[in-house]
């Protein structure tokens, strides 16, 4: 079955792309969804509009990203821990404590987007990357202080 995808479909394609698929998955999945329609020559010449549409909603994409790269790398972030003997803390600092940081300052950002290898266990500044969009990340700057009692 011959089908022009109106999104990326993972593994087939991208949107505006025509491809050659199974008919069952065709029929029982892509069209269903409206992932794709049929090829036919009145489809066949409605593929650069939908590329256009694409293009104008990764644009758009982009640019929200970049503003929420700017509002993150600007923010003050700053964490008061309760600590032990050697100032190490009791518990660690992970990804959602980082996004409820952010949460505060008004930018909302999904935890899954936070790249920590490892939680924060030590006092210290702490340059953390998040994945904001396709191929936007931002770099934002914590400080994990001793809370005064």
């Amino acid at each position: 079955m011959k089908l022009i995808l109106r999104e990326d479909v993972p593994d087939i394609g991208t949107a505006g792309e025509t491809v050659e698929v199974k008919d069952g998955y065709g029929r029982n999945y892509l069209l269903p969804r409206n992932l794709a329609i049929v090829a036919t020559k009145a489809n066949l010449k409605a593929i650069g509009e939908i590329a256009k549409q694409k293009e104008i909603r990764e644009k758009k994409l982009r640019r929200g990203a970049e503003l929420i790269k700017d509002k993150i790398e600007k923010a003050e972030l700053s964490a008061e821990v309760l600590v032990g003997e050697e100032d190490k803390l009791y518990g660690s600092i992970t990804n959602q404590d980082v996004a409820t940081l952010l949460e505060k300052q008004g930018i909302v950002v999904d935890k899954r987007s936070i790249v920590l290898e490892d939680p924060i266990k030590a006092l210290g500044v702490y340059t953390i990357p998040i994945k904001i969009g396709p191929g936007v990340s931002a770099d934002a700057k914590l400080w994990v202080v001793k809370k005064s009692s």
